[in-house]
């Protein structure tokens, strides 16, 4: 079962947005074996979503409308669907009361938010319980549009609680099954030679995505097929091959983000952690705390940025920065070294570098990052020097902070 998503807004075209609907929608509708094939964003232009939403009614059974269901003018999804079934536009009471009730003490009603009840005659309409844009459901030829209202609050609590039931009950769908690998210390292309043997013999209802990201590889399976059962087993088999080829080099198999699977072995051992970052900025600290309960093993950080910060609160030697500089070995030694010090914790981790665009030399080009991982008495070290833009550079120093200290708490 084939659905596709049409984003409807200028503001995501022009950047000022970003759509998070779309990719909570594939994983959510994944789940239920509907398959998104197709994802676009037009303007709020008549013609142009009238284009968009005939080319998706063509192509698939599913088609998910975001966006435009607002009172103000600009919002003219309604309008524009209106035309493209046949139909008109009329009042509802009982979507004027769910308006009501969701306005009631925050906002006054005039007739900018009466209008909200106005709803196209020929469809099945849908209450929002969170907001005042009511949801449209058209069917034709056998086929499926659903239109949203773009909030993602609101998006997401109508399409949990009314559309993905609806869609489950109106329509088979296949059992979609995946498995996703987090692999590290291989490049894409190496990890594709060692893998091309087992790839090509592959059952036709399985399928391998190479997911790279800085400094790791992720290795989707996925299976396809009516049977769950049979899907189910053949994923396991061929990933039981797949652990045999690549063996510790499997970081994880449920795609859990690497901070999570630090925390995780934290609290199992009764250990802390702190950081030290200059060229990361914190982001490492933010990523380990971005993790619920990371407070049971997580200290503080010490984003030294300025050479003084790392002398005065970590303890680096004058002596060691004017002989080897801020970027060294020598110094993320000393960061790691003061961090647990300072902040008393069992391990820590440690960057400073040149994340770019600027400030690299000849000796120390732009990309360079040395990084420290300790427990106890115990430290390590890693050189990143492949310059891949300012925020690559710093997720992959985060990324190789937390493999080296995985590393050590093995």
């Amino acid at each position: 079962m084939f659905a596709e998503i049409i984003t409807i807004g200028d503001e995501l075209l022009i950047g000022q947005v970003t759509d998070t609907n779309s990719a909570w929608m594939g994983r959510e509708l994944n789940k239920v074996g509907i398959e998104v094939i197709r994802v676009v964003s037009v303007r709020d232009r008549a013609d142009e979503i009238i284009e968009a939403v005939d080319a998706s009614m063509k192509r698939a059974n599913i088609v998910l409308v975001t966006g435009g269901l607002g009172p103000t003018k600009d919002d003219i999804t309604k309008q524009t669907l209106c035309k493209y079934f046949g139909t008109r536009l009329i009042f509802s009471e009982a979507v004027f009361e769910n308006v009501k009730r969701v306005l009631a003490g925050k906002i006054p009603m005039n007739a900018l938010n009466k209008s909200q009840a106005m709803v196209p005659e020929d469809c099945i309409v849908i209450n929002n319980r969170v907001g005042s844009a009511s949801v449209s459901w058209f069917e034709k030829d056998g086929k499926v549009l659903v239109s949203m209202p773009g909030v993602p609050q609101e998006m997401t609590t109508v399409m949990s609680e009314e559309v993905i039931p609806r869609l489950c009950a109106k329509f088979r769908t296949d059992a979609i099954v995946h498995r996703t690998f987090t692999v590290q210390n291989y490049p894409e292309s190496v990890l594709a030679e060692k893998l091309e043997s087992w790839e090509m013999a592959l059952p036709a209802c399985l399928k391998l995505a190479y997911l790279p990201k800085p400094g790791l590889i992720r290795l989707r399976l996925t299976g396809r097929g009516q049977n769950r059962s049979e899907v189910e087993a053949c994923v396991n088999t061929e990933s039981a091959k797949l652990e045999a080829i690549l063996g510790e080099d499997i970081l994880d198999e449920e795609d859990t983000p690497i901070e999570i699977l630090i925390g995780e072995l934290l609290k199992k051992k009764n250990l802390t952690l702190s950081t030290a970052e200059s060229c990361t900025g914190g982001s490492i600290a933010a990523r380990i705390t971005s993790v619920a309960g990371s407070s049971e093993y997580f200290k503080g950080s010490i984003v030294a940025y300025a050479n003084e910060v790392k002398t005065e609160l970590l303890g680096v030697s004058m002596e060691t920065l004017e002989k080897r500089g801020a970027v060294s070995e020598e110094t993320v030694i000393e960061m790691v070294k003061g961090a647990m010090k300072a902040l008393k914790t069992d391990c820590a981790v440690a960057t400073s570098g040149i994340a770019g665009p600027s400030g690299g030399t000849e000796e120390k080009p732009v990309g360079t990052v040395w990084i420290a991982a300790a427990y106890k008495n115990e430290i390590r070290t890693m050189k990143q020097d492949t310059d891949r833009g300012r925020e690559m550079n710093v997720e992959r120093a985060g990324n190789n902070a937390f493999l080296l200290l995985l590393d050590l708490l093995k």
